[in-house]
């Protein structure tokens, strides 16, 4: 007798859970476990394996590897993003908030495309007007073939008629598929037709590109293995109503994860921004106590970003506010600050943000966010040619970062006259024009801020 085997699963999430239940145990939100049949098995059919041809076992030493050939989109920034461009054969997912400009961005690359190879633009959102209304805007020209349908069968038909090398489905939460009864953007239906799409760009070398929607909490709705299934996931952040975008790479099987690339959003539809670190800097002609400039790294790209902090005094319990940086490691910060820097706020309130709206995430922050710290509540201009970056230990040591030579070269490029780093990341030689401060402990650096002229 057949057996089913089913799980339940949060189509906030993608968590899975053995039984249903009222609430995620992971996102902790209400009603969203769905239910999704994994397999439908019987003992008889695994007689069916005798049919089945044998696999091959090879060396994997004498299997050959050829070089990918990558297409471009006609956006630097992009193909950076993605590596070098678009493979063969590659499954790209995009996700982002709703009119943050995922489907400018991927119409202002086909249009790009569609000058040398057939390009399918697949809309289960909007009408075929809208679509053509936007790329009037866009002063896009190029004939690309557009069809409105969510039946994933008759697309997949479409496909094999007119064969076009880049694919878009937009959005991949719209498609319905005759193998599975579930309702539109439901678990089973998302992962069902992902997966179909997934095994014919796979079997015909298309390039696929996934447009996904996302939860309020970030992630792309639907099951977690789509992000499994593809080669690359890009997100886009920043504020939908703000002008800058950052795409991010938090997965590509082709191309270095965490790259990212920078858009300004204009009448003519997404703009590349070709120097990044000069939009994650204010105005730096008049300094103000709180704020200094560090050196992080975004994948292969150093990117200058300002960190400003704000210390005032506290009318009752002391409030700890970071914006862009790990709260549990700014009440750390403020620990080490007080212990081995000589600087209490334990009656302060302590706001920390991160200009642009860029989030770091690596601990070389450390020593930048204690000397805004500093800087603020001693009120201490820092001048504005003054970068920094190291990781602090609970001790007080200022600890090295890697690639501190490519940190001091962005810096040297972009101007700046002193660098307060860790002693060892010190080079030898000092870039032209760049005065190296190596700090051993947090103290020396805050005596070095507080005692200049």
């Amino acid at each position: 007798m057949a057996k089913t085997k089913v799980e339940f699963v949060c189509r906030e999430c993608g968590a899975s859970h053995y039984q249903w239940g009222g609430q995620c145990l992971y996102c902790r939100e209400w009603n969203t476990l769905e239910e999704v049949v994994l397999s439908q098995y019987s003992s008889s059919k695994s007689s069916a394996l005798k049919d089945l041809p044998p696999s091959q076992v090879q060396n994997l030493s004498e299997v050959e590897t050829q070089a990918k050939s990558r297409y471009s989109t006609g956006l630097s920034e992009l193909d950076r993003t993605l590596g070098g461009g678009l493979v063969d054969g590659s499954v790209v997912l995009i996700g982002g908030d709703p009119g943050i400009g995922k489907s400018t961005l991927i119409l202002q690359a086909l249009a790009f495309a569609n000058q040398s190879h057939t390009t399918l633009y697949v809309s289960g959102e909007e009408s075929s007007e809208q679509i053509s209304g936007r790329a009037v805007r866009l002063g896009i020209k190029e004939d690309i073939l557009f069809v409105s349908e969510t039946y994933l069968e008759k697309i997949l038909k479409i496909t094999q008629d007119v064969q076009p090398k880049i694919i878009v489905i937009d959005s991949i939460q719209t498609m319905v598929t005759d193998q599975s009864n579930s309702a539109p953007g439901s678990v089973a239906q998302v992962r069902d037709c992902a997966a179909q799409l997934t095994q014919y760009a796979k079997q015909t070398s298309t390039i696929l590109l996934m447009i996904g929607h996302v939860t309020k909490g970030g992630a792309i709705a639907g099951p977690r293995i789509l992000e499994h299934m593809v080669d690359a996931v890009l997100y886009f952040e920043g504020d939908s109503g703000g002008r800058y975008r950052v795409i991010r790479a938090v997965k590509n099987r082709f191309g270095a994860v965490n790259e990212i690339s920078v858009f300004a959003m204009s009448k003519k539809g997404l703009q590349q921004i070709s120097n990044p670190s000069a939009i994650f800097l204010s105005n730096q002609n008049n300094p103000s106590p709180g704020s200094m400039v560090m050196v992080t790294r975004e994948a292969t790209r150093p990117l200058l970003i300002e960190i400003q902090a704000l210390v005032d005094q506290s009318n009752g319990p002391a409030k700890r506010v970071s914006v862009g940086l790990d709260q549990n490691r700014l009440s750390l910060q403020l620990a080490i600050l007080h212990k081995h820097g000589g600087v209490a706020t334990f009656d302060q309130d302590v706001f920390v943000n991160v200009v642009g709206g860029i989030r770091v995430n690596e601990t070389a922050s450390d020593l930048v966010v204690m000397l805004a710290i500093a800087s603020s509540l001693r009120d201490k201009v820092i001048p504005s040619k003054w970068i920094a970056f190291g990781e602090v230990g609970l001790t007080g040591e200022v600890r090295p970062v890697y690639n501190a030579s490519e940190r001091l070269s962005e810096a040297q490029k972009q101007g700046f006259s002193v660098a307060i780093i860790p002693k060892a990341n010190a080079p030898k030689k000092s870039p032209n024009g760049l005065k190296i401060v190596a700090v051993e402990y947090l103290y020396q650096a805050i005596k070095y801020l507080l005692e200049s002229k």
